[in-house]
């Protein structure tokens, strides 16, 4: 890849007045010899701006630390921040010159998203109106792509999220499933009046990621679909230009890279948006998310046109605001794009745009006040910092919970003779439940996503297989090389909530042999586990529907499943405990070793 460093359908348009156009005629000039000198090409100047993978961030608050958002690099999170540069740019540029998009993840990820989608839904008759819709009315945004996490709470959620919002939820790839017709507008298109010239045509074209068709499965299946981005990129930006798109600007929720944590369960890429800018010709700019990334300007060279298309991901928690700076030259009396330009602005240069706090304070409190209340009582410290290498007392909470959750859903059935284990992932480094007193945002920073519980059957053989996949996270060690632990996690760039501790079972992980053979003296009740016993494993949604690729686990007999948030259901457990102590939870069931011999 050549690369350098249900209302929303029809068209809106801006008056020209306040148009800013740059180098625009001047009178013609006599020149020497009674020659008149060519008038110079009108020009026009558009930005268009970006965010993506807000997940519910509206202030610089950290619902989990009760306190102004904070991290080593300074940053500074939120939409009233973007607000603030959005103001500053419509001011630089002109209102009328300019476009705000988002390229999907809006309305799951804090305290905030969850409460407005469960504790006090917007589902409900007469319920409030989405913070995040609030804010993004309120600022202004154009379009907004739809997210993977968009269908986290369900497609009725969604709907209603939808309703509320000023500006179309776009998806070309999510269809129903029957008709194969768009589910969500495709495309949105703007018109920018230009004195004296003819109109500029803008089309947003949005594009979500196929992995929705696996990680909310429960909710989509049989309803939507999610054809692959490339293909229906090529299908739609020739639409968009034969009904005289002048620019083209994708909004894709996928990442630039070329590769999907979900192997070949689909047959499409996740992380597309670079390989769509190779292949399909017509588009200009593609505004990335997904991955949680800064990239302030990727070139990427269309094989077929030789065009340059300029991508940008501008961080995500709106951390960042990317601009794309367009400069179009009339020719033979229509548009045509002459230079695209992408850059970054940062939303800890700025403050807060009192608009958009004051907007929601109320809404902030509330959930404020939803996440300090009090659940129990911890007799010691429970911490992540150490748990990706080592088998933490604060993991052993939640695969205790999901084991007790399963075997009472399983009580009285046929298959409640089975041994029940249960996966967890170290999804923070940095979690904490002090001793004292535990609240809800004690349990919320432990589990931060809105996963649920499913309960699905392995063979022990495919346990073993489920474990020495787990186990590539670690970089091969030889026996006596020094241990550093923090080169020691994530091989292969593979994410920590992507490596699983399974409980139930005991074994060790030999990090001085090769991927595939590292799983050593896996027993069961002490005793060598049988490869043909049968296990329920109590495991996520993502990863029981195939999120991160782990083998044999979408494909299994699936027992029981639930609606229910895993952190509510760690709510639950210790509020009906009253008191969090880890001999009621805590045991050593794994060990990284070489050779035989303990790393730690």
């Amino acid at each position: 890849m050549p690369l350098n460093r249900r209302k929303f359908l029809k068209e809106s348009a801006v008056t020209g007045a306040g148009v800013a156009v740059a180098g625009a005629a001047a009178p013609a000039a006599q020149a020497v010899g009674g020659n008149r000198r060519p008038r110079p090409a009108k020009r026009y100047a558009l930005t268009v701006m970006g965010t993506t993978d807000l997940h519910g961030r509206v202030f610089n608050w950290d619902y989990f630390k009760d306190a102004e958002y904070s991290d080593a690099q300074g940053n500074a999170q939120g939409l009233a921040r973007i607000s603030t540069l959005v103001d500053q740019v419509r001011r630089e540029k002109g209102r009328r010159n300019t476009l705000l998009l988002d390229a999907g993840d809006t309305i799951q990820g804090t305290p905030l998203t969850y409460y407005y989608a469960k504790v006090d839904p917007i589902t409900a008759e007469g319920g409030p109106v989405h913070p995040m819709a609030q804010a993004m009315n309120a600022i202004g945004y154009d379009a907004v792509a739809l997210g993977n996490h968009e269908f986290n709470y369900g497609i009725e959620t969604l709907r209603r999220f939808e309703e509320q919002c000023d500006f179309p939820l776009l998806g070309a790839n999510a269809v129903d499933a029957r008709t194969l017709r768009p589910a969500f507008p495709p495309y949105f298109m703007k018109t920018f009046r230009v004195p004296g010239g003819p109109p500029v045509k803008v089309a947003v074209l949005g594009l979500t990621n196929p992995g929705i068709a696996i990680w909310d499965k429960a909710y989509v299946q049989g309803r939507l679909a999610f054809p692959g981005l490339e293909e229906q990129a090529a299908k739609w930006v020739p639409k968009l230009r034969s009904m005289g798109a002048d620019v083209v600007v994708v909004s894709a929720h996928s990442g630039s890279s070329g590769t999907s944590s979900y192997g070949d369960q689909l047959p499409y890429v996740e992380n597309a948006a670079a390989l769509v800018a190779q292949r399909v010709p017509g588009i200009d700019a593609i505004l990335v998310g997904h991955a949680h990334v800064e990239i302030e300007e990727l070139l990427v060279t269309n094989e077929r046109t030789g065009r340059t298309v300029v991508l940008s991901e501008p961080l995500c928690h709106a951390e960042r605001l990317t601009l794309f700076d367009f400069e179009l030259v009339l020719e033979r009396g229509g548009w045509r794009v002459e230079s695209v330009r992408a850059s970054l602005r940062d939303s800890r240069t700025v403050e807060d745009d009192p608009r958009i706090t004051g907007l929601l304070s109320d809404e902030h409190r509330k959930v404020v006040e939803y996440v300090n209340q009090v659940v129990g009582t911890a007799t010691q410290t429970l911490t992540t910092v150490e748990a990706r290498c080592t088998d933490a007392p604060i993991i052993d909470l939640i695969t205790k919970v999901q084991e007790d959750v399963v075997k009472a859903a399983l009580a009285g059935t046929e298959h409640a003779s089975l041994p029940v284990i249960a996966q967890a992932s170290p999804f923070s480094r940095t979690s904490q439940i002090p001793a004292g007193e535990v609240t809800v945002r004690d349990l919320s920073s432990l589990y931060v996503y809105d996963n649920t519980l499913v309960a699905k059957v392995l063979t022990g053989a495919q346990l073993r297989a489920y474990l020495e996949y787990s186990a590539e996270y670690f970089v091969r060690t030889a026996p006596d090389a020094v241990v550093d632990v923090d080169a020691l996690t994530n091989a292969g760039g593979r994410p920590d909530y992507n490596y699983d501790y399974v409980s139930g079972v005991s074994y060790e992980i030999d990090i001085a042999r090769p991927a595939g053979s590292r799983i050593v003296n896996l027993a069961y009740g002490g005793a060598p586990l049988d490869d043909a016993g049968r296990f329920v494993l109590a495991v996520n949604n993502y990863r029981a529907n195939g999120g991160g690729a782990f083998p044999h686990v979408a494909s299994a007999q699936e027992l029981w499943s639930e609606s229910t948030e895993i952190r509510t259901r760690i709510a639950e457990w210790v509020t009906a405990k009253g008191v969090l102590d880890p001999k009621d939870f805590a045991s050593v069931g794994w060990r990284l070793t070489r050779d035989g011999t303990p790393v730690f």
